[in-house]
């Protein structure tokens, strides 16, 4: 008498459960990498629009503070707007004939700094030949320029520079202007009258920790710019305004704008300076300075 077959169908679910979870995974990650892609190519766009809100949502309580004393929003979008503008093209007016005579020195302030480094050379050399080794360069070719060599390239950075300028400030009119309308007609989304009223007091509430913190940050920065300014006209260093401006505009960047105006200093101090102490002395104030500030 042969007994019946039991035929278990464990294993046959245990496998379609693992092909639906890998497919699970697939589309997300999918969806996160498409997403990536979406954020990089849109990032002019998305950039100074971002921005606009941000800083909009900064300026909202002073529009509603001014909108319950009788002034229209748009006149203060407009005026905030304006002044913002103003303020922009007054500091590039200001920082535009230093910046020219730092492009121009650049060929020598890099010989200068070659010069002041000389201590390195051995193990840059070192890595290039391993470089070298491992990644043989091609031949050396004698590339022609076209006479438009040199103007083409400013065109395309200055072109969508001034695009994504112009984007940022309609954006952040418009936003001021509407924020109050748009917010309400957010709220009609929801349908009970305490979610609408819970959306409007947490709107609220980051519109006033996003300024306080902002304020925070700005007074912080504008005493190390003062400070940067002081001290780079203690070293003798040129145009020491234009450096604290720079400290303080890069301040608003954790750790990158610290590294970067670091670096700035260390380099631009090299050049000045003969010795290699006082060289390097601006750069280490400063990070002592960003350290007590941090």
């Amino acid at each position: 008498m042969e007994l019946p077959l039991v035929k278990r169908e464990e294993p046959v679910e245990l496998a379609e459960d693992i092909w639906a979870s890998a497919a699970r995974i697939a589309v997300v990650g999918i969806f996160i990498i498409m997403f990536g892609l979406c954020l990089y190519f849109c990032r002019p766009v998305l950039l100074p629009v971002t921005a606009a809100i941000v800083i909009g949502t900064t300026f909202a309580p002073l529009v509603k503070a001014l909108a319950r004393q009788g002034v229209p929003s748009w006149v203060t979008a407009g005026v905030i707007g304006l002044s913002l503008a103003a303020l922009a093209g007054l500091a590039l007016t200001f920082l535009a004939q230093p910046l020219t005579d730092w492009i121009a020195r650049a060929p020598e302030m890099g010989a200068i700094i070659k010069q002041k480094l000389y201590v390195l050379d051995r193990p840059l050399n070192a890595l290039r030949e391993l470089r070298e080794a491992f990644l043989p360069s091609p031949g050396k070719a004698v590339a022609v320029e076209p006479p438009l060599a040199v103007v083409t390239p400013v065109i395309t950075l200055v072109t969508p520079a001034v695009i994504e300028f112009v984007l940022f400030f309609v954006t952040l009119i418009f936003f001021l202007a509407v924020q109050m309308d748009f917010r309400r007609y957010t709220a009609t989304f929801f349908a009970s009258r305490e979610a609408k009223l819970r959306f409007i007091r947490i709107a609220n509430d980051i519109e006033r920790r996003l300024f306080s913190y902002l304020a925070t940050v700005t007074v912080i920065n504008l005493c190390l710019g003062i400070s940067v300014t002081f001290g780079a006209w203690l070293f003798g260093l040129s145009s020491p305004v234009l450096f604290g401006l720079a400290a303080m505009v890069l301040n608003y960047i954790p750790y990158v704008g610290a590294a970067c105006m670091t670096l700035l200093l260390l380099a631009l101090g090299l050049v000045s300076f003969s010795q290699l102490a006082w060289g390097i002395a601006p750069a280490v104030a400063f990070v002592l300075l960003a350290t007590i500030e941090g």
